[in-house]
């Protein structure tokens, strides 16, 4: 495998960049979009909000990303919408980490005590700026942890798209190994690659969670 490095590690690094921007670009959109679908989610009382983001969070986390992916890019165009593999790469995962992404929204707001909304209306502060200057902050520090655990998976997730032909890391290597038969040298510097950036962020997330329970 040494003697091929020159010439796959090119290809595969190629690939390796792909990954890593989708994981970044879906990662902020599931951020950005997770935590209004998660609002939406606990303010039942707003049946217009409530049930659609519901029904969006429900098929999500009910059907197979594999399938979504599918779905946008093969079933939509019978219907006139079509869309490039990376486009398509980007809605889907990035639809699917903010419907779970809002679930630990959702559950980082209910753990803060009810106490904190009445004592902020007491004084007379409207819920708006109640929930974005004193719940969220405190909701952030419950969430981060398992945000950070999300990114990582996501990060592995984006080796899906491989199967609508988005050139990612797995796509890469898959291409590669076909092309010269050597599947087991191939796949192991695909994984180590995998590895090497996953590992770093693990420790992270663990040195997060270690820094947040000392400050409680």
């Amino acid at each position: 495998m040494i003697s091929h490095l020159h010439d796959w590690l090119p290809i595969l690094l190629e690939g390796t960049e792909i990954t890593v921007f989708l994981t970044i670009v879906t990662m902020a959109v599931g951020l950005i979009l997770g935590l209004p679908i998660a609002l939406a989610r606990l303010n039942t009382s707003n049946r217009a909000a409530y049930l659609p983001a519901t029904v969006l969070v429900e098929v999500i986390r009910g059907t197979p990303l594999l399938l979504q992916l599918y779905y946008l890019f093969y079933v939509l165009p019978l219907i006139g919408i079509r869309l490039d593999p990376i486009p398509t790469a980007i809605i889907g995962l990035g639809i699917s980490n903010a419907c779970f992404l809002s679930e630990v929204y959702r559950a980082g707001i209910a753990a803060i005590h009810s106490s904190q909304w009445e004592a902020a209306a007491a004084l007379g502060l409207p819920r708006a700026i109640t929930l974005w200057k004193i719940i969220l902050p405190q909701a952030i520090r419950i969430v981060l942890p398992p945000i950070g655990n999300y990114f990582i998976a996501l990060f592995k997730d984006t080796a899906l798209v491989s199967t609508i032909s988005v050139q990612e890391l797995m796509f890469s290597g898959r291409l590669l190994a076909s092309s010269n038969f050597r599947y087991f040298e191939v796949f192991t510097l695909v994984g180590l690659i995998y590895l090497l950036l996953c590992y770093p962020s693990a420790r992270g997330v663990r040195w997060m969670e270690k820094k947040m329970a000392q400050g409680r």
